[in-house]
């Protein structure tokens, strides 16, 4: 019988790039929370602030044209400097099968550099997602027009985009919550793309789920969502999957989908009743006719108790995006999962009319009489893949457009 040789790297290679300021700090956030089997680019116009990146790899670009200087909110010149370092950036993603792109749009070098890296990593074969994030409505016309002239570029040249509007984080942050930790919940959506990818990865599992099945959603496929949620105690399975389909800070729910990789992580103690809630609760909202890859595995790491859903959701209907009342917030999420146990109580005693956890949040169009398995006939086929078993305190750390100058 044929041999399997064990010194055959069988993990994908994944280079996190993060260009101009925004990128540099959610690199940073990520390189703070100890994201491990990825490798940190940093790219930047901007010297001092290039100084001030934690990467394994920082490359300045634009010497010539900004003589170490930021871009001055021109897209035109962060583009022409990724240009200038073209042959160096083909360098650094060399040898990578998959590669995010970090930056704030609405600027001039993460806006302008932001395509053309994305081109180079693509015109070698590399899955490229990019992770984005859109100005805040106070920042001006001129910078929002700058970031949708800036966006829609960007997404013609990846094979999926995760946005993030900076203007999210008003609804969500609590207003004693200072500016470094209320754009840090921003960076968090970037790490947990990263480090959710990369565990589905380098884990093996009882149902494995591979490379090749990300690719198999998120190759070609535009707008993504991207989700981790882990939860422990009652209902946690319910709990999990609610987090990982609903965070606050992206642009677009899972609602439509037709593409959705499901992985289920947990320890011993994980029942096939729970996989089956977790994989209703995040099926149930997407195309009937979603291609829906699954898989579980045990993971050490978590503690005792936990258990882990991790989405990735793509396919979703053109223009979409979904507004802020379509989803609850994370700590209104928090909440309301402590009051299920009570909010059923009452409907079981006939004392209230009002909704479930569950219905308020997956099916917020539904009216009042709606059961939460209204949609049960309509859940896609699971195709089961079985292939194998298994800080930086300083100004720096703000923006660029709310620092103080020196």
């Amino acid at each position: 019988m044929a041999k399997i040789n064990q010194n055959i790297e069988s993990f994908a290679r994944i280079k996190v790039i993060g260009i101009g300021g925004s990128g540099k700090n959610a690199l940073n956030h990520m390189i703070s929370e100890k994201v491990h089997g990825v490798e940190f680019i940093c790219l930047n116009t901007d010297t001092q602030d290039l100084h001030n990146s934690l990467a394994d790899k920082k490359i300045h670009i634009g010497k010539n044209l900004t003589k170490g200087l930021g871009a001055g909110m021109n897209p035109d010149v962060g583009k022409t400097a990724a240009e200038e370092t073209k042959a160096e950036i083909q360098d650094v993603v060399k040898g990578a099968e998959m590669t995010f792109i970090s930056c704030g749009l609405g600027g001039g070098t993460g806006t302008g550099a932001a395509p053309i890296v994305a081109k180079l990593a693509k015109e070698q074969g590399i899955l490229t997602v990019a992770v984005v994030t859109k100005p805040f409505s106070f920042e001006g016309r001129e910078r929002s027009r700058i970031a949708e002239i800036g966006l829609a570029e960007l997404e013609s040249q990846v094979d999926a985009i995760i946005v993030i509007p900076n203007d999210r984080l008003l609804s969500i942050a609590p207003k004693e919550m200072s500016l470094k930790n209320a754009f840090g919940l921003c960076d968090e959506v970037l790490r947990q793309a990263v480090e959710g990818i990369s565990d589905l990865i380098t884990i093996p599992g009882d149902i494995n789920v591979d490379f090749n099945d990300i690719k198999t959603i998120m190759q070609n496929a535009g707008s993504a969502l991207m989700g981790v949620g882990v939860a422990s105690g009652e209902k946690r399975a319910e709990k999990a999957a609610f987090e990982a389909i609903n965070s606050p800070l992206l642009e677009i729910s899972i609602n439509g989908a037709k593409g959705i990789l499901l992985s289920i992580a947990g320890g011993d103690d994980l029942t096939l009743h729970e996989v089956a809630e977790a994989a209703r609760i995040v099926t149930e909202s997407a195309d009937k006719d979603a291609k829906v890859i699954f898989g579980t595995s045990k993971d050490e790491r978590l503690k005792k108790g936990d258990m882990r859903v991790t989405v990735i959701a793509t396919g979703f209907p053109s223009n979409y995006t979904s507004s802020p009342s379509e989803r609850k917030t994370l700590f209104d999420a928090s909440r309301n999962i402590q009051n299920t146990t009570k909010i059923d109580e009452e409907k079981d005693s006939k004392k209230t009319t009002k909704k479930s956890i569950y219905n308020q949040v997956i099916s917020p169009d539904e009216d009042e009489d709606s059961t939460p398995m209204s949609k049960k006939d309509e859940l896609p086929e699971i195709i089961i893949d079985d292939s194998m078993d298994d800080d930086i305190e300083d100004w720096n750390a703000i923006p660029a457009f709310l620092r103080r100058k020196k």
